[in-house]
């Protein structure tokens, strides 16, 4: 691991410090994000850029539980970037190119169109295999889920396993 993501992950921990759940959310999404990037051949670059946007991407529940009373995708998207920025620039070792785009990847998380290059499409994914069985969704909602948001090869073979869509990765046809 990276010494910079290494050190994201540690500041992480402690910004949701009293949260089993949250710190077990996004680590879990980073292991998918990391797991798809690698099996798909995502560029180093872009893969660092992906990790450090998976152990973010949630960074405003907090803040939007007490602002607000909840935390919907849209109060993320729009609170999470702000926070994102500072905690990467407080960190150093991040180019302010890399914290844009992380800061880009947080701010559309839940966003499923357009998408906005490989690095979207993975998060999207990685956060989607989580929160489908944290919340656990129907099968025709994860039908759906499947159908709609992946489309990386990697990504639609786990969740299609995970959730015994198939047992070669790919799901029933429609109707089935």
């Amino acid at each position: 691991m990276q010494e910079r993501i290494r050190r994201l992950f540690h500041a992480m921990i402690a910004f949701d410090a009293g949260d089993p759940d949250l710190i077990q959310h996004f680590t879990k999404v980073h292991s998918y994000a990391r797991l798809i990037a690698a099996s798909e051949g995502i560029d180093p670059h872009t893969a660092v850029v992906l990790e450090a946007a998976a152990l973010v991407h949630d960074i405003a529940i907090p803040l939007c539980n007490q602002k607000y009373g909840s935390h919907p995708g849209a109060l993320q998207e729009k609170e999470g970037p702000p926070l994102a920025r500072q905690m990467l620039r407080d960190l150093g070792g991040f180019t302010e190119a890399e914290i844009d785009r992380v800061c880009a990847l947080v701010g559309e998380h839940h966003t499923i169109d357009p998408i906005d290059g490989i690095d979207h499409q993975i998060l999207l994914e990685a956060d989607f295999l989580v929160n489908s069985f944290e919340n656990a969704h129907t099968r025709e909602t994860l039908l759906h889920t499947w159908r709609r948001v992946f489309s990386t090869h990697t990504g639609r073979k786990i969740y299609a396993l995970m959730f015994g869509l198939s047992e070669n990765g790919t799901p029933p046809a429609e109707g089935r």
